[in-house]
């Protein structure tokens, strides 16, 4: 399957170091076969430092998806490295301290409403801001974590989750006309430095390495960045609106 995504245009997002889910999405692409474009916030010297260790050094493009300038540029800047996309990788996320670690019942509105614009809201505005280079068999995949459940010191983060859930359903539904797909991956706990940042994180770990029928390697993106790269392809041409797991199994089972 190394020719998987021969051919394709992939626009990643979410890159901070070569941890990140979304640096292992962008590397297992590139060797199936992808031209990769990539986005960054904040430190962009830092995101094309990490650039430079992927297979293939791809462009990077200052991308804040709360900033309507960069949303409205964004398809005049991946034209002047390729000349449509074929997919995107949604793997952004964030809540403020105060939404997280157990404040739920204190968290203020402005903190809940940052966390649901970026994490969930922000899907939409991607795709919008993509549009005009998708054509029929594209795929829009973003990055979940399970939501059945509350999650200690997840908090609002876990509604965002819920929001983003229901954003990709409502994409499914009025982008699949024009033969786009939008599904996301929930991923078992990774130790990237987005993970780091939520309070009792090392809880979630600890059960998943305990109760994942196949197993979880909390070191090891590999799997989740497959996985990603699969509904990415051309192979699962008539799903969409959909939730693939990514997580050993963990949630299949019962306490």
């Amino acid at each position: 399957m190394s020719n998987l995504l021969e051919g394709k245009r992939i626009l990643v997002t979410g890159i901070i170091t070569d941890a990140s889910i979304a640096f292992h999405a962008a590397k297992a692409a590139q060797e199936a076969g992808a031209t990769v474009v990539l986005t960054g916030f904040g430190r962009l010297s830092l995101v094309k430092r990490v650039a430079q260790r992927l297979p293939q050094e791809a462009p990077v493009i200052e991308l804040d998806v709360q900033n309507q300038e960069h949303l409205d540029g964004l398809a005049d800047a991946v034209r002047e490295h390729v000349d449509g996309l074929d997919g995107v990788l949604h793997s952004i996320g964030f809540a403020p301290m105060d939404a997280l670690g157990g404040n739920f019942l204190n968290t203020e509105w402005s903190d809940v409403a940052t966390a649901v614009e970026v994490s969930a809201y922000s899907f939409k505005s991607l795709a919008m801001a993509c549009r005009p280079l998708l054509g029929p068999g594209s795929s829009l995949v973003g990055m979940d974590f399970d939501n059945t459940v509350a999650w200690p010191g997840y908090d609002w983060m876990g509604v965002a989750k819920a929001a983003l859930e229901a954003t990709t359903r409502y994409l499914a539904r009025d982008l699949g006309p024009e033969g786009i797909r939008a599904n996301l991956v929930a991923a078992g706990p990774v130790r990237t430095m987005a993970a780091k940042s939520i309070p009792g994180f090392d809880t979630f770990e600890e059960a998943w390495v305990q109760r994942s029928p196949l197993g979880w390697d909390l070191g090891d993106p590999t799997p989740v960045a497959k996985t990603i790269c699969a509904l990415l392809s051309d192979w699962l041409p008539a799903t969409t609106g959909e939730v693939v797991h990514a997580d050993g199994g963990y949630h299949a089972m019962g306490a």
